[in-house]
């Protein structure tokens, strides 16, 4: 599984989940809400950015498609306490595929190349 952020096509679906699935909470500009670093009041951290401020890009592909598919339990056995739904059985795995190719064209050439080195250094 690989993100494809130069398919158009691709990245126009991912657009449209993201702002029907994601936005609400990750910010229509993937800007995260404030704060995202520290618990709020119910223990939860809150929603990180998906812009290039944010640690969205130090992850490889699969790991953020296990995160997105599967929420924290699908990376980590004890996972943490977490606002982040599992879409599995919302998205299809090509709309998941397609949100994160979205998320990733938004990225700067810098970081979209520093988050393809994280790839090759993952792939087995």
């Amino acid at each position: 599984m690989r993100l494809v952020p130069d398919d158009a096509e691709v990245v126009a679906l991912g657009a449209q989940v993201y702002a029907a699935e994601c936005a609400a909470c990750h910010g229509a500009a993937l800007e995260g809400q404030p704060d995202w670093r520290s618990p709020g009041p119910d223990g939860l951290l809150p929603a990180p950015p998906h812009d290039a401020s944010g640690h969205t890009w130090h992850h490889d592909d699969a790991t953020l498609f296990a995160l997105t598919k599967h929420g924290l339990a699908g990376l980590m056995d004890d996972a943490p306490p977490s606002g982040m739904p599992a879409y599995d059985g919302v998205l299809t795995d090509a709309e998941i595929v397609a949100v994160l190719s979205y998320i990733k064209s938004t990225w700067p050439a810098d970081v979209r190349a520093r988050h393809d080195a994280i790839n090759e250094r993952a792939r087995p």
